[in-house]
């Protein structure tokens, strides 16, 4: 085998899922590079990529659960208007009630985990569809942002503004850059060698296949440089400015979200729900309190994402929330996930949430109006789905499908496997865990 070949089994088609992790990532920096040229090196200024992170971290949050819904086979069309009513209860507890910053937040969380209990109440234990629920849901919430806050906006106090404008202070000596992002960059990327080394050693003891050095070498120096240099740019923006809270916030959840989804029972009951729920349910998994959990997590979620929206402006209005919805499923679905339920992954989705930033940030600094922005945008998912989708019912080349092949676990050669309480899947639809 050649090395070209055996560097394309390792990274994308190998047989450890650590191995391939980077098919979606290359697209993504495509895509920077592209606009890099496109705007004479505006892209990748300190100031924009720090106003990126600031702008669609929320979008981003609301992948994450939106994820999960769509997994198991669901839509949501309310988390919008659930983010403006959470955001609009939160910033007038804070001025009517006077209640401390940090005690606000909390009590939007509640808010929002009483709203997922009411939505996921009647899709579970009902069985009213979810697009159903939701799309009323989207009305009853936006509704209740108007009425609550009159229709007019209502400042957060200067505390509650650090979860979405708030940025890693300085510490340390002058060095012309902001520390802590200098070093929060160097402990993801010591963490990426670190895990890379795990791999090996514990394919090593297992007496499995292990890639040659080269190969590893190269899956570590690709992401290591990229997280460097995206720290370094971070950390040289102006001064009082480094890497946002809100990015974070999000890092923190998609670690947590992945490890869910990947190594946990409730994680892989998702995806055996959204493949084939009746097997699923045949197999122990408890239906109605996945759906329910699922549904309760994307409203916590969709709270906090309006909460981080309403500190980063500084005040809460009626028209907050508009359209988040259509972002987060975008992101979703250019991120891999399949629309019948059952694919996808927490890395893609947020990949592929910051594909569509990266492509309207572009736009809007080459001076494209908004108008033709939401075209572009349309037109780019439209086509980059049902070409994808085209492609695989022929069994030719997916792009979708070879960039999320990195995520996926190998299907086992062998014997067919047979349904497992664990996962209750039927062997002819393996989950693909996040």
């Amino acid at each position: 085998m050649s090395r070209i070949k055996e560097l394309q089994k390792s990274l994308f088609a190998g047989t450890t899922s650590n191995a391939r992790q980077f098919g979606m990532i290359f697209t993504l920096v495509a895509i920077v590079l592209l606009f890099q040229i496109l705007t004479d090196g505006l892209t990748l200024n300190s100031s924009n990529l720090i106003s990126l992170v600031s702008q669609y971290s929320y979008i981003l949050i609301l992948a994450i659960g939106m994820l999960m819904v769509i997994v198991a086979g669901h839509i949501d069309l309310s988390v919008g208007s659930i983010a403006a009513f959470v955001g609009i209860v939160v910033a007038r507890a804070m001025q009517d009630w006077s209640l401390p910053w940090p005690v606000a937040i909390l009590f939007g969380l509640l808010v929002g985990a009483a709203i997922g209990a009411w939505q996921g109440f009647w899709v579970a234990y009902i069985g009213v569809p979810a697009f159903i629920v939701t799309l009323a849901g989207m009305m009853l919430f936006r509704g209740g942002n108007q009425f609550i806050g009159s229709a007019d906006t209502i400042p957060v106090p200067e505390g509650f503004k650090v979860i979405g404008a708030g940025f890693l202070p300085e510490v340390g000596p002058n060095t012309g850059y902001n520390n802590l992002t200098l070093l929060l960059g160097l402990l993801v990327a010591v963490a990426i060698v670190a895990r890379e080394w795990k791999v090996r050693r514990t394919r090593r003891e297992m007496d499995a296949d292990v890639a040659p050095m080269w190969i590893s070498l190269i899956r570590v120096a690709v992401p290591v440089a990229v997280i460097l240099y995206a720290a370094f740019r971070f950390a040289g923006g102006r001064v009082g400015t480094s890497f946002p809270v809100s990015g974070i916030i999000l890092g923190v959840l998609v670690v947590i979200y992945s490890f869910i989804t990947r190594n946990t029972a409730g994680g892989r009951h998702i995806y055996a729900v959204g493949g084939n729920s009746r097997a699923a349910e045949l197999s122990g998994v408890k239906l109605k309190r996945v759906n329910f959990l699922v549904m309760m997590n994307m409203s916590i979620l969709a709270a906090l994402a309006g909460m981080i929206f309403v500190a980063r402006s500084a005040a809460s209005g009626p028209q907050d929330g508009i359209g988040w919805e259509l972002d987060a499923i975008a992101a979703v679905f250019i991120g891999g996930a399949a629309v019948s339920g059952g694919l996808g992954t927490i890395s893609g989705s947020i990949v592929g949430g910051l594909v569509m930033a990266v492509l309207n940030n572009g736009l809007q600094l080459m001076g494209v109006g908004s108008d033709r922005v939401q075209i572009i945008k349309g037109l780019v998912l439209l086509l980059a789905v049902a070409l994808d989708v085209y492609n695989k019912n022929r069994g030719r080349f997916s792009i979708i499908g070879s960039v999320t092949r990195p995520f996926r676990r190998e299907t086992p050669t062998g014997p067919a496997p047979t349904p497992s309480v664990e996962t209750g899947q039927e062997p002819a639809k393996t989950p693909v865990a996040g």
